[in-house]
């Protein structure tokens, strides 16, 4: 973990409530794809954690949506302004139980931790396919990024107004050899039940500290309460216990 300062290069409102934020500093502590970063905001005394989209170099990707106090005021910040981030949080993405044909499916805002999954499997080699989940064609966001990596891509919006009509799971391909996912929970539940192989589940949990102090974000597994900052945010299917 590493407490950095970041200058905002871009702050861009590109789908509904959704907002690209670039940042340049020191990345050197985000080593895996799936880990997130908390964000301190003037005014707020908790911080904002955002999971990592992208890192090359010095620079930072960021994708968040406005869903709060919080996010709004990010969504305002000019070119220029400098934010204090903790970096190299949570425990990231296993690539090594991949197979040679990984699907990886995000939802919503679970999509960001996605594309840096996708780089790092295909630097690998693997033949990689995206299955990308909104409500609406307004929402859709970086179907063309994950298909310009050289992914294979599906899109599903729920009403159907672009893609397949439906949910992920109504798209899910007949062979994949693994799977990744992070998005809402209800989506966790019906891959869970729908898929054929093993898979990781990357949570949204709200935090406090971000960093396995408050206990905040505990979840039940079959090997206890685990902290979805400190021991996550990436469970495996076969630990992962559902509430009723």
């Amino acid at each position: 973990m590493q407490d950095t300062l970041f200058t905002i290069k871009e702050n861009k409102k590109f789908a509904k409530d959704v907002y690209r934020m670039l940042l340049c500093g020191d990345t050197s502590a985000i080593r895996n794809a799936g880990e997130f970063v908390n964000i301190r905001l003037d005014g707020f005394y908790l911080r904002r954690p955002i999971s990592v989209c992208d890192v090359e170099g010095d620079m930072l990707t960021l994708i968040y949506k406005v869903v709060g106090g919080g996010t709004e005021a990010m969504s305002k910040l000019p070119v220029g302004t400098e934010l204090q981030l903790l970096t190299g949080l949570g425990n990231g993405y296993d690539l090594t139980t991949a197979g040679d044909e990984p699907l990886l499916v995000g939802g919503g805002v679970g999509v960001p931790p996605m594309y840096l999954l996708a780089k790092r499997l295909l630097a690998q080699g693997k033949h990689v396919r995206v299955i990308l989940g909104f409500n609406t064609a307004e929402e859709v966001f970086y179907e063309d990024e994950f298909r310009a990596l050289g992914c294979d891509v599906t899109v599903t919006t729920v009403d159907g107004s672009r893609g397949v009509k439906g949910f992920v799971t109504d798209a899910l391909p007949e062979h994949y050899t693994y799977f990744y996912t992070c998005g809402p929970m209800p989506m966790f539940r019906a891959l869970f039940k729908a898929t054929v192989t093993s898979g990781q589940f990357s949570f949204e949990e709200r935090m406090g500290c971000g960093f396995g102090a408050c206990m905040g974000c505990s979840c039940k597994t079959i090997t206890g309460y685990k902290r979805i900052c400190k021991d996550g945010p990436v469970l495996k299917k076969e630990e992962i216990l559902w509430a009723d």
